[in-house]
């Protein structure tokens, strides 16, 4: 098959840019970029400047204020105006981009910049405006994995992408076919924040000169850089917004500003509905006869990973108190035009006689209301007392589960009611064919038998009874069930688990059952008791059952919670869940709604969900992670198929489900049989793969051996799974010998840096080969739990943990066993149950890092300090001055090439170990 090559896929997106208006340029080397930028600033601030461009003074001075900056940094300055000291005194403001008018910036492109770093790069195509460059895209030819522009980026960061280049904003790679783009950073980029561009209906735009024409057109590639990226300052990184997020921003944006109708988006839970509705706000908020944007969120929503979110891109915006009094003082305040608060006490602030005349003022005024999770029935009721009071209102609504006719509220309205016209869509079905929430893997089971139809509702309601729901030997075949199969769910307890259940009582029971079951799971629950509740009948009030449950969380977490600090543990669980240290959370309906944690990927069910509830609570389960999520587990023990069919069918808006829900575990079966011929074609035995000679072989095994693994990981979730050689056509014995193999190549390429190799640009999914329990965290913990009073238990728990250290695969764990062996034999048995177990590891840790620094110094006969300052600097900035370490080495040329490549590898490894 013959292929368009690089050099001519470059060639024809570069003429297509210059057709499409930008203005041809050759920059062969950086000092040419420079030149041209001089050149460029000239030309766009002409009015300031009066005609008399920059000296060469004046433009050093420049250069010093904007040149040799961070990359967050460096995008703060592209978007703000330069205060310049003329030669004669004066000072003027000098603008690098127009954000407002942003057609009005000067456009050029060039190809083939050849930048000097650690090696020698050229760069494909640079985009550049006002002569910075702000666009970068590095192209493969078709056929390949485009991923592999995305590895070689990842490369000239690290290398070359130094000076000017810190303004790169946007990257964008293709291989002609497939085109995505994504924003810069000082930090690792993640693949998965990769974005296909698309239009307004969600149908990607992947082919390059499709992507070219829409996505790099001129004005519109200076819009995204001015409107649709985020400057995070408290994670100090660069956003770029998704395109569903940007069409949806203008959406609602051109109706704010065109009309006075209200609004509403539609976009899937786990969307990114935060960052959209956020510049939503801030957009409007910055229009001058826009007096007020309020953005209401329900009180049990405001938790601290909402208002840390808000944070981020608006230091402040947030009122976090329980006081209406905060709110009405912020609506006072005429610099604060965007804020933050609950619906609940905007509606206090209305109703509450007290505000009136505070209040009365606004009441004519321009505001806009934006509501999250604007399906819930409670914005009915509190939407008409603050509609009465603001006469000129405008009211925006988000949500994942719009209300219909089929699941309309207790009142009867739907979500068209309060907020007229749905303004854009992006559903769940988008979502996962994009990759930004996963599919859900569902299994039903029967609980008990009866001729009675649990799909009949009239039926079930007749069942619905402590006969048989929450009869004990029912409840017994669940919690068996959970405890079998949930170290294989939570893929070695690396993720958690969610159980929801009918009501409160059956929560109690089935906690009680936990605790008489032999298990390691950390299990704990959570609900709201009700202060004056009938508890006629029933051995213990459940805020009582609930104290009881919190002291078992002391003993397992060493906190100190009790029913009087509620809200305090609420916010423990909530981290807790989201860390992984919870391996299973009991609740009711708390957490079923507007929780996003990543290492949540199980949902047991035991209670009636329908419609909206059930895509809520399905999609606490399926935030993209890595690749050992890939899918939210569901567990059902009501026959839930026909409700969650339904459900998928409505909030797809399709009539199939296949596209949310995933395959049966016989289809996944045979395709790992189907994978793993193909892996047996290149290498019979795990022995041939060494016969492997050439790179295009071994690049081929790499990608095979890679995607059986994906599948086995799909497959090892199912409670049908079992690695059998009669099931998988494979012994445990030959996957691993066929791993190694893996791991021998990816080792083999690591260590090869100097040497160019297509293997450098391969994506080896090393968290795909290893079970995230026995990581570092894991180790520690089992430290944590010892008794350093009981000589005998510290002797069989260390042997315990220095057993779990042989076994580990985990790569970051792999560098420190020796060290944690070290600290094992020669500090822990010295300790007392007072001591800090992190402290004294940090500590113990200090000091073998010295004496390692200390000894290697010696060996090669290079100054100590001089050591620790070449780490130092790796460690803040990823460079390793290799020439600077090649002249402080005494020596003659052999000497000073062996003994550097040495430096550079200890500073390394050592970083990593000790990292």
């Amino acid at each position: 098959m013959s292929y368009q090559s690089e050099a001519q896929l470059e060639k024809n997106m570069y003429d297509q840019l210059i057709r499409k208006g930008y203005e041809r340029v050759v920059l062969s080397n950086y000092e040419a970029l420079v030149a041209n930028f001089r050149e460029q600033v000239n030309k766009f601030n002409e009015n300031k400047l009066a005609g008399t461009p920059l000296s060469d003074d004046e433009f050093n001075r420049l250069m010093t204020r904007i040149d040799k900056k961070s990359i967050f940094d460096s995008a703060k300055i592209l978007r703000d105006k330069v205060i310049l000291q003329r030669d004669d005194g004066s000072e003027i403001y000098l603008e690098l981009f127009n954000t407002r008018e942003w057609c009005k910036n000067l456009f050029q492109v060039t190809t083939q910049t050849t930048v000097e770093g650690k090696y020698v790069n050229r760069y494909d195509v640079t985009i550049l405006i006002n002569g910075l460059p702000v666009v970068q895209i590095e192209l493969k030819r078709r056929g390949l994995d485009f991923k592999e522009a995305f590895n070689q980026i990842q490369r000239y960061r690290k290398h070359s992408y130094k000076g000017l280049y810190r303004y790169l904003q946007i990257f964008v790679v293709s291989n002609g076919v497939d085109t995505k783009y994504f924003a810069n950073s000082d930090s690792d980029i993640l693949f998965g924040y990769t974005f296909f561009w698309s239009d307004d209906k969600n149908s990607r735009i992947t082919n390059l000169s499709d992507f070219t024409d829409s996505f790099l057109e001129k004005c519109h590639i200076a819009k995204m850089i001015a409107r649709y990226m985020v400057i995070n300052e408290s994670d100090k990184l660069l956003m770029v917004m998704r395109p569903y997020q940007v069409y949806a921003v203008e959406a609602l944006v051109k109706r704010a500003l065109e009309t006075k109708n209200n609004g509403y988006i539609w976009h899937t839970t786990g969307s990114g509905k935060t960052l959209t509705s956020f510049k939503a706000s801030q957009i409007l908020a910055n229009e001058p006869h826009i007096k007020k944007v309020f953005f209401l969120v329900d009180r049990n929503d405001l938790d601290s990973q909402t208002i840390a979110e808000f944070d981020k891109f608006e230091k402040g915006s947030v009122d976090t108190t329980d006081k209406t009094d905060k709110l009405v003082e912020q609506v006072q305040d005429l610099t604060k035009p965007l804020i933050l608060t609950t619906i609940q006490k905007m509606a206090n602030a209305v109703k509450n006689p007290k505000y009136a005349a505070i209040m009365e003022r606004y009441q004519n005024d321009r505001v806009i209301f934006i509501m999250d999770e604007c399906h819930r029935s409670q914005f009915g009721e509190m939407h008409t007392a603050i509609s009465r009071h603001f006469k000129n209102a405008q009211y925006f609504g988000f949500t994942g589960t719009p209300r219909f006719e089929e699941n309309k509220s207790q009142d009867g309205r739907v979500t068209a009611d309060l907020f007229e016209k749905c303004l854009h869509t992006y559903l769940i079905k988008d979502a996962i064919n994009d990759g930004n929430v996963l599919g859900f893997s569902v299994e039903y089971h029967r609980t008990f038998d009866s001729k009675i139809d649990e799909e009949d509702e009239t039926r079930v309601e007749a069942i619905n009874t402590d006969e048989v729901w929450s009869h004990e030997d029912r409840m017994k075949l669940i919690v068996e069930n959970i405890v079998e199969n949930h170290e294989r769910k939570s893929r070695s307890k690396g993720y958690t688990g969610i159980f929801t259940v009918q009501s409160i009582p059956m929560l109690i029971k089935y906690y009680d059952l936990f605790k008489t079951y032999d298990h390691n799971f950390k299990i704990a629950g959570i609900y709201t008791y009700g202060a004056n509740e009938e508890s006629e009948g029933q051995d213990e009030h459940s805020r009582d059952s609930l104290e009881r449950m919190m002291k078992d969380y002391n003993g397992l977490f060493k906190t100190n919670y009790t029913t009087d600090t509620y809200a305090s543990y609420f916010s423990d669980v909530s981290k807790r869940v989201k860390s992984a240290q919870i391996d299973i959370l009991l609740v009711v309906n708390m957490f079923l709604t507007g929780f996003d944690s990543k290492k949540l990927n199980t949902l047991y069910v035991d209670k009636n969900l329908k419609y909206h509830d059930l895509i809520q609570a399905y999609s606490r389960t399926n935030r993209v992670e890595k690749a050992t999520k890939p899918y939210g587990n569901i567990v059902c023990y009501r026959s839930l198929k026909k409700k969650t069919d339904e459900a998928v069918r409505l909030f797809s808006q399709t009539n199939s489900v296949d596209d949310v829900l995933m395959r049966s575990y016989k289809e996944y079966l045979n395709e790992f049989h189907d994978s793993l011929k193909k892996v047996r074609e290149m290498a019979a035995t795990p022995a041939t793969v060494d016969q492997l000679q050439r790179e295009e072989e071994q690049k081929a095994y790499i990608e095979s051996f890679r995607e059986l693994t994906k599948i086995l990981v799909k497959l090892q979730t199912f409670t049908e799974f079992t690695f059998t050689p009669e099931e998988l056509n494979i012994t445990r014995q030959e996957y691993e010998d066929y791993k190694s193999k893996y791991l021998m190549l990816y080792e083999k390429t690591k260590k090869d840096v100097d040497k160019v190799s297509i293997l450098q640009d391969i994506d080896f999914a090393l968290e795909l080969m290893h079970t995230d329990r026995i990581n570092v965290s894991y180790i520690m913990n089992l430290i944590k739990d010892i008794d350093f009073n009981d000589a005998e238990e510290v002797k069989k728990k260390v042997k315990f943990i220095e057993d779990e250290l042989d076994r580990a695969d985990n790569e970051e764990l792999r560098l420190k066993v020796d060290l944690v062996k070290g600290f094992l034999q020669r500090v822990v048995p010295t300790l007392t149950n007072e001591d800090s177990i992190d402290d004294t590891y940090n500590t113990y840790e200090e000091e073998e890092r010295e004496k390692e620094i200390e000894s290697f110094s010696e060996e090669v006969a290079l100054k100590k300090d001089l050591l620790k300052t070449y780490i130092q600097e790796y460690e803040y900035s990823n460079i390793i001055k290799q020439s600077e370490i090649s002249d402080a080495i005494k020596g003659g040329l052999l000497k000073k090439r062996k003994y550097s490549q040495r430096i550079v590898d200890f500073i390394l490894e050592h970083t990593k170990r000790f990292g």
